[in-house]
Formats: structure tokens, C-alpha cells, sequence
């Protein structure tokens, strides 16, 4: 399996960007996927997942301005970041999970098996 995250860039703040992170291999519909992000000096931070069973999860500091969302036909995820702020400047990484029978934690990089390269999102002020 492997996933290969795209669509950063450069924004201005209450900007919008829509990422993308196709993923090849295995059973697209059975995966649990998430976003996280990175920014210099910080520990990797959850930003949101949608689970197998359809269940969406965001993190505290972009709920009600990031969107997460799949195509199981397409085999990819998305995140339409919408109201950008310069705190939002990081490298963005897709990963997932095979979803059947895993735990419930989705938040932590740890739940994850699998992660993309990870693509540059910068918000200027």
C-alpha cells in the first residue's frame, strides 16, 4: 500500500487549499484515514480521520474549518482547508489503517500503519 499526498502551496491567511492523497494497494473501502500535520520543532498533531464505518473525526484547532472527506471509487481522501491561518503552516501527511477490527483511537500517529510523503502548507499573514 502506499499513499501519495498532494496539493499544498503557498496561502494567504482565509485562504482555502484542498489536499489529496491518493492511495494504491489493498482494500481502499476497509481503511480507516487520517491527516496530520507538522510543523518545525512540534510533535506531529492529529487534524482529522474518516473512519471505514463513515464516522468523521476532527482536531480541536480546525473544527469548523477543515473538511475531511473520501471517494472509495477514487481510492482517495481529501481535506478542504477553508479560513487558513499562519498557525495552520506545516508539512500535512495522509496515513491509514486497515479499519475492520482495530481499536477506536484514530488520534495518535501510532494508530496508523502506513503514511505519505507529506506535503508543505504555508499560510502567510
Amino acid at each position: 500500500v502506499q499513499l501519495q499526498a498532494s496539493g499544498g502551496g503557498l496561502v494567504q491567511a482565509g485562504g482555502s487549499l484542498r489536499l489529496s492523497c491518493a492511495v494504491s494497494g489493498g482494500t481502499f473501502r476497509n481503511y480507516d484515514l487520517g491527516w496530520f500535520r507538522q510543523a518545525p520543532g512540534k510533535e506531529r498533531e492529529f487534524v482529522a480521520a474518516a473512519r471505514w464505518s463513515g464516522f468523521l473525526y476532527y482536531g480541536d484547532s480546525v473544527k469548523g474549518r477543515f473538511t475531511i472527506s473520501r471517494d472509495n471509487a477514487k481510492n482517495s481522501v481529501y481535506l478542504l482547508m477553508n479560513n487558513l491561518k499562519p498557525e495552520d503552516t506545516a508539512v500535512y501527511y495522509c496515513a491509514e489503517r486497515r479499519g475492520p477490527g482495530r481499536s477506536s483511537s484514530i488520534l495518535y500517529p501510532g494508530d496508523y500503519d502506513r503514511w505519505g510523503q507529506g506535503t508543505q502548507v504555508t499560510v502567510s499573514s
